[in-house]
Protein backbone atom coordinates (compact mmCIF):
# COMPACT_ATOMS: atom_id res chain seq x y z
CA UNK A 1 0.00 0.00 0.00
CA UNK A 2 0.77 3.44 -0.49
CA UNK A 3 -0.33 6.70 1.27
CA UNK A 4 0.21 10.35 0.24
CA UNK A 5 0.59 13.24 3.81
CA UNK A 6 0.94 16.66 2.63
CA UNK A 7 3.21 18.09 5.05
CA UNK A 8 2.15 20.79 7.33
CA UNK A 9 4.20 24.48 7.69
CA UNK A 10 5.28 25.36 10.86
CA UNK A 11 7.66 28.41 12.09
CA UNK A 12 11.08 27.51 14.68
CA UNK A 13 13.77 29.87 16.20
CA UNK A 14 14.61 32.83 13.82
CA UNK A 15 11.47 32.95 12.07
CA UNK A 16 12.52 29.24 9.88
CA UNK A 17 9.36 28.22 8.19
CA UNK A 18 9.97 24.19 7.91
CA UNK A 19 7.71 21.87 6.17
CA UNK A 20 6.81 18.96 8.69
CA UNK A 21 5.96 15.57 7.46
CA UNK A 22 5.91 13.88 10.94
CA UNK A 23 3.95 13.45 13.32
CA UNK A 24 1.27 13.64 11.29
CA UNK A 25 -2.80 13.06 11.80
CA UNK A 26 -2.73 10.11 9.57
CA UNK A 27 0.48 8.73 10.48
CA UNK A 28 2.54 9.16 13.10
CA UNK A 29 5.77 7.18 12.91
CA UNK A 30 7.49 5.31 10.33
CA UNK A 31 9.69 2.69 11.54
CA UNK A 32 10.75 4.21 14.84
CA UNK A 33 11.50 7.72 12.88
CA UNK A 34 8.67 9.77 14.66
CA UNK A 35 10.00 13.47 13.92
CA UNK A 36 10.20 15.04 10.03
CA UNK A 37 10.99 19.06 9.28
CA UNK A 38 12.06 19.80 6.17
CA UNK A 39 13.60 23.24 6.48
CA UNK A 40 14.68 25.19 3.10
CA UNK A 41 16.63 25.84 0.90
CA UNK A 42 16.68 29.54 2.19
CA UNK A 43 18.47 32.68 2.69
CA UNK A 44 18.31 34.23 5.61
CA UNK A 45 18.60 37.75 5.69
CA UNK A 46 22.02 39.62 6.73
CA UNK A 47 22.87 39.30 10.40
CA UNK A 48 19.68 36.55 10.50
CA UNK A 49 19.36 32.53 10.96
CA UNK A 50 18.86 29.98 12.60
CA UNK A 51 18.49 30.94 16.74
CA UNK A 52 17.27 27.70 18.78
CA UNK A 53 17.84 28.51 22.02
CA UNK A 54 18.79 25.75 24.79
CA UNK A 55 16.31 23.30 24.95
CA UNK A 56 15.51 19.70 26.69
CA UNK A 57 14.75 16.65 25.48
CA UNK A 58 14.26 12.78 26.45
CA UNK A 59 13.50 9.00 25.72
CA UNK A 60 14.57 9.79 21.65
CA UNK A 61 17.42 10.56 19.15
CA UNK A 62 18.17 13.83 17.54
CA UNK A 63 19.02 13.15 13.88
CA UNK A 64 20.29 16.36 11.71
CA UNK A 65 21.17 16.24 7.72
CA UNK A 66 22.81 19.07 6.36
CA UNK A 67 22.65 19.73 2.59
CA UNK A 68 23.65 23.59 3.01
CA UNK A 69 25.03 26.35 5.40
CA UNK A 70 26.92 25.76 8.44
CA UNK A 71 25.32 25.15 12.00
CA UNK A 72 26.45 24.74 15.57
CA UNK A 73 25.15 22.63 18.18
CA UNK A 74 26.34 22.80 21.44
CA UNK A 75 24.48 20.82 24.58
CA UNK A 76 25.00 20.43 28.11
CA UNK A 77 27.63 17.47 28.39
CA UNK A 78 30.09 19.95 26.61
CA UNK A 79 29.96 19.44 23.25
CA UNK A 80 30.21 22.00 20.62
CA UNK A 81 30.24 21.18 17.18
CA UNK A 82 30.04 23.13 13.68
CA UNK A 83 27.87 20.42 11.59
CA UNK A 84 28.62 21.43 7.47
CA UNK A 85 26.80 20.14 4.34
CA UNK A 86 27.24 16.15 3.66
CA UNK A 87 27.43 15.35 7.61
CA UNK A 88 25.11 14.03 10.08
CA UNK A 89 24.64 15.13 13.95
CA UNK A 90 22.86 12.50 16.10
CA UNK A 91 22.35 13.14 19.98
CA UNK A 92 21.10 10.44 22.20
CA UNK A 93 18.85 12.17 24.29
CA UNK A 94 17.97 9.11 26.69
CA UNK A 95 17.25 9.75 30.60
CA UNK A 96 17.59 13.96 29.55
CA UNK A 97 19.99 16.31 27.72
CA UNK A 98 19.95 19.74 26.30
CA UNK A 99 21.22 21.61 23.39
CA UNK A 100 21.12 24.52 20.86
CA UNK A 101 21.51 24.84 17.29
CA UNK A 102 22.55 28.07 15.39
CA UNK A 103 23.44 29.23 12.16
CA UNK A 104 27.01 29.85 12.23
CA UNK A 105 27.82 33.79 10.43
CA UNK A 106 29.09 34.59 6.94
CA UNK A 107 32.92 33.26 6.81
CA UNK A 108 35.32 36.20 7.24
CA UNK A 109 36.23 37.25 3.94
CA UNK A 110 32.56 37.95 3.23
CA UNK A 111 30.85 41.28 2.81
CA UNK A 112 29.00 42.04 6.58
CA UNK A 113 25.65 41.93 4.51
CA UNK A 114 26.44 38.53 3.19
CA UNK A 115 23.14 36.38 3.67
CA UNK A 116 23.09 32.94 5.40
CA UNK A 117 22.02 29.81 3.74
CA UNK A 118 20.39 26.71 5.14
CA UNK A 119 19.14 23.46 3.47
CA UNK A 120 18.61 20.57 6.42
CA UNK A 121 16.35 17.74 7.50
CA UNK A 122 15.92 17.23 10.92
CA UNK A 123 14.31 13.60 12.14
CA UNK A 124 13.82 12.25 15.48
CA UNK A 125 14.06 8.34 16.56
CA UNK A 126 12.47 7.34 19.36
CA UNK A 127 13.88 5.34 21.87
CA UNK A 128 12.84 1.40 22.55
CA UNK A 129 11.97 0.96 26.09
CA UNK A 130 14.70 -0.69 26.77
CA UNK A 131 16.68 2.13 26.12
CA UNK A 132 15.36 5.30 26.53
CA UNK A 133 16.78 5.78 29.97
CA UNK A 134 20.23 5.42 29.09
CA UNK A 135 23.21 8.10 29.26
CA UNK A 136 22.77 10.55 26.61
CA UNK A 137 25.81 11.27 24.08
CA UNK A 138 26.54 12.82 21.23
CA UNK A 139 27.89 11.80 17.59
CA UNK A 140 29.28 14.07 14.64
CA UNK A 141 29.43 11.72 11.45
CA UNK A 142 31.39 13.39 9.06
CA UNK A 143 31.84 10.46 7.03
CA UNK A 144 28.81 8.10 5.69
CA UNK A 145 28.99 5.45 2.74
CA UNK A 146 28.25 6.63 -0.86
CA UNK A 147 26.98 4.55 -3.55
CA UNK A 148 26.54 5.63 -6.75
CA UNK A 149 23.32 3.79 -8.84
CA UNK A 150 21.35 4.19 -11.50
CA UNK A 151 21.91 7.69 -12.14
CA UNK A 152 21.52 8.39 -8.35
CA UNK A 153 24.81 8.99 -5.53
CA UNK A 154 22.75 7.33 -2.56
CA UNK A 155 23.88 9.15 0.86
CA UNK A 156 23.11 6.43 3.88
CA UNK A 157 22.73 8.43 7.11
CA UNK A 158 21.47 5.47 9.09
CA UNK A 159 21.14 1.51 8.56
CA UNK A 160 22.22 -0.24 5.66
CA UNK A 161 21.88 -0.62 1.50
CA UNK A 162 23.98 -2.10 -1.12
CA UNK A 163 26.07 -3.94 1.63
CA UNK A 164 26.78 -0.31 3.07
CA UNK A 165 26.63 0.61 6.60
CA UNK A 166 26.19 4.21 8.48
CA UNK A 167 28.02 4.75 11.29
CA UNK A 168 25.56 6.17 12.99
CA UNK A 169 24.44 3.91 16.04
CA UNK A 170 20.57 3.51 16.40
CA UNK A 171 18.86 1.25 18.68
CA UNK A 172 16.02 -0.07 16.07
CA UNK A 173 15.95 -1.74 13.24
CA UNK A 174 16.12 1.49 10.98
CA UNK A 175 17.13 2.95 7.54
CA UNK A 176 17.48 6.51 6.24
CA UNK A 177 18.65 7.32 2.65
CA UNK A 178 19.74 10.61 0.96
CA UNK A 179 18.58 10.04 -3.15
CA UNK A 180 20.53 12.74 -5.60
CA UNK A 181 20.02 12.74 -9.08
CA UNK A 182 21.72 15.74 -11.21
CA UNK A 183 20.21 14.24 -14.54
CA UNK A 184 17.64 11.63 -15.21
CA UNK A 185 18.06 8.54 -13.66
CA UNK A 186 16.23 5.45 -12.32
CA UNK A 187 16.56 3.06 -9.81
CA UNK A 188 14.97 0.06 -8.23
CA UNK A 189 16.28 0.89 -4.55
CA UNK A 190 16.77 -2.26 -2.74
CA UNK A 191 14.53 -2.62 0.97
CA UNK A 192 13.76 -5.07 3.58
CA UNK A 193 10.06 -6.43 3.33
CA UNK A 194 9.37 -6.11 6.60
CA UNK A 195 10.32 -2.20 6.83
CA UNK A 196 7.80 0.19 6.26
CA UNK A 197 9.17 3.35 4.05
CA UNK A 198 8.44 7.04 3.38
CA UNK A 199 9.89 8.98 1.29
CA UNK A 200 10.10 13.16 0.81
CA UNK A 201 11.60 14.93 -2.28
CA UNK A 202 13.71 17.60 -0.97
CA UNK A 203 14.21 19.32 -4.54
CA UNK A 204 13.10 18.98 -7.91
CA UNK A 205 10.36 16.23 -8.82
CA UNK A 206 10.52 12.50 -8.76
CA UNK A 207 8.63 9.01 -9.05
CA UNK A 208 8.56 6.97 -5.90
CA UNK A 209 6.35 3.64 -6.37
CA UNK A 210 4.16 4.78 -9.04
CA UNK A 211 3.63 8.16 -7.46
CA UNK A 212 4.83 11.73 -8.81
CA UNK A 213 6.20 13.71 -5.68
CA UNK A 214 7.48 17.32 -5.30
CA UNK A 215 8.41 19.12 -2.05
CA UNK A 216 6.01 19.04 0.49
CA UNK A 217 4.31 15.62 0.15
CA UNK A 218 5.67 12.54 2.06
CA UNK A 219 4.77 8.99 0.58
CA UNK A 220 4.22 6.19 2.92
CA UNK A 221 4.97 2.78 1.54
CA UNK A 222 3.70 -0.30 3.34
CA UNK A 223 5.65 -3.82 4.54
CA UNK A 224 6.00 -6.61 1.85
CA UNK A 225 8.27 -5.02 -0.53
CA UNK A 226 11.24 -6.32 -1.71
CA UNK A 227 12.13 -3.30 -3.82
CA UNK A 228 10.76 0.32 -4.15
CA UNK A 229 11.27 1.82 -7.75
CA UNK A 230 12.34 5.45 -7.99
CA UNK A 231 13.10 8.11 -10.79
CA UNK A 232 13.09 11.30 -11.93
CA UNK A 233 12.66 13.17 -15.62
CA UNK A 234 15.84 15.78 -14.57
CA UNK A 235 17.91 16.84 -11.18
CA UNK A 236 16.05 16.17 -8.09
CA UNK A 237 16.63 15.05 -3.99
CA UNK A 238 14.86 13.39 -1.92
CA UNK A 239 14.98 11.40 1.39
CA UNK A 240 14.36 7.90 2.10
CA UNK A 241 13.30 6.75 6.05
CA UNK A 242 12.04 3.28 7.08
CA UNK A 243 11.60 0.40 9.77
CA UNK A 244 10.21 -2.10 11.48
CA UNK A 245 7.00 -0.58 12.78
CA UNK A 246 7.20 0.70 15.76
CA UNK A 247 4.76 -1.81 18.64
CA UNK A 248 5.31 0.50 21.37
CA UNK A 249 3.21 3.51 21.90
CA UNK A 250 4.74 6.50 22.69
CA UNK A 251 3.70 10.17 23.67
CA UNK A 252 5.17 12.92 22.26
CA UNK A 253 4.75 16.22 23.20
CA UNK A 254 7.04 19.43 22.47
CA UNK A 255 10.31 18.14 22.79
CA UNK A 256 10.18 14.97 24.81
CA UNK A 257 9.17 11.18 23.83
CA UNK A 258 7.78 9.38 26.34
CA UNK A 259 5.34 6.76 27.66
CA UNK A 260 3.03 8.72 30.34
CA UNK A 261 1.91 11.86 30.87
CA UNK A 262 3.75 12.12 34.45
CA UNK A 263 6.39 11.74 32.64
CA UNK A 264 6.58 14.79 30.24
CA UNK A 265 5.08 16.94 32.89
CA UNK A 266 8.30 15.74 35.75
CA UNK A 267 10.40 16.69 32.48
CA UNK A 268 8.15 19.89 31.82
CA UNK A 269 8.55 20.72 35.55
CA UNK A 270 12.65 19.58 35.65
CA UNK A 271 12.94 21.72 32.85
CA UNK A 272 11.63 25.08 33.70
CA UNK A 273 13.30 24.47 37.28
CA UNK A 274 16.91 24.75 35.79
CA UNK A 275 16.87 20.96 36.97
CA UNK A 276 18.15 17.70 35.54
CA UNK A 277 19.03 18.84 31.65
CA UNK A 278 22.54 20.69 32.48
CA UNK A 279 23.45 24.14 31.20
CA UNK A 280 24.34 24.29 27.54
CA UNK A 281 27.27 27.36 27.39
CA UNK A 282 28.12 29.23 25.01
CA UNK A 283 24.76 29.51 22.50
CA UNK A 284 23.98 33.47 21.41
CA UNK A 285 19.78 32.61 22.22
CA UNK A 286 17.86 32.45 25.05
CA UNK A 287 16.72 29.21 26.51
CA UNK A 288 13.48 28.35 25.52
CA UNK A 289 10.44 27.89 28.22
CA UNK A 290 8.83 24.61 28.51
CA UNK A 291 4.82 24.43 27.61
CA UNK A 292 2.71 23.65 30.44
CA UNK A 293 0.98 20.34 29.21
CA UNK A 294 -1.23 20.36 32.54
CA UNK A 295 -4.85 19.25 31.58
CA UNK A 296 -4.24 18.68 27.57
CA UNK A 297 -4.41 15.47 25.79
CA UNK A 298 -0.96 14.44 24.94
CA UNK A 299 -1.24 12.06 21.96
CA UNK A 300 1.51 11.80 19.35
CA UNK A 301 -0.85 12.71 16.30
CA UNK A 302 -1.68 15.65 18.12
CA UNK A 303 1.94 16.89 19.49
CA UNK A 304 2.64 20.40 20.63
CA UNK A 305 5.29 22.39 17.45
CA UNK A 306 8.42 21.14 18.27
CA UNK A 307 11.87 22.91 18.36
CA UNK A 308 14.89 21.34 16.50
Amino acid sequence: MTERIEARSSTIGGGLTIRRALPNTRRRMVGAWCFLDHAGPLDFPPGDGLRVGPHPHIGLQTFTWLIEGAVVHRDSLGNEEVITPGQVNLMTAGSGISHSEDSVPPAHGKPSGSTSRLHAVQLWIALPDAERHRAPSFRNHPQLPLIESGGFSVRVLAGSVFGHTSPAEVFSPLVGLDLLAKRPGRLALPVSNSFEHAALVLEGEAQVAGETLAPGTLLYVGPGRDSIDISCDSAARLIVIGGTPFREEILLWWNFVARTPAEIQQATHEWNAGQRFGSVHGSPSAPLVAPDPAGLHLRADAAKPAST
